[in-house]
């Protein structure tokens, strides 16, 4: 009994995110015609691959020239950062969400 209630819960809700999940960002969405929320994933994994990237090549760079460690560091945390965040989106990508 318990495990048919957890199985159609879990079924539930992997095809509410198989659906993309639109106007999750909007409670209101439906209300007067307003269209669903979007979010820009593609721009957002563009950016942040842009980010470590950069933030990657200028700590090498900053190291190289013996810079005080400390903008070395913040430069690695930035990098480090926008591997987060591309492993966030990547997750958002394949849940189905549009963007």
């Amino acid at each position: 009994m318990v495990g048919e209630v957890r199985r159609d819960k879990e079924s539930a809700r992997r095809k509410r995110f198989s659906e993309g999940l639109p106007g999750h960002h909007d409670p209101i969405a439906g209300i007067g015609g307003a269209s669903p929320a979007y979010s820009a994933l593609t721009l957002r994994l563009c950016l942040a691959v842009l980010g470590f990237l950069t933030c990657t090549a200028l700590a090498i760079w900053t190291y190289a020239l013996d810079v005080p460690i400390g903008f070395v560091a913040a430069l690695v945390v930035l990098a480090a950062a926008g591997v987060v965040d591309i492993a966030v989106i990547v997750r958002r990508k394949r849940r189905g969400e549009p963007g």
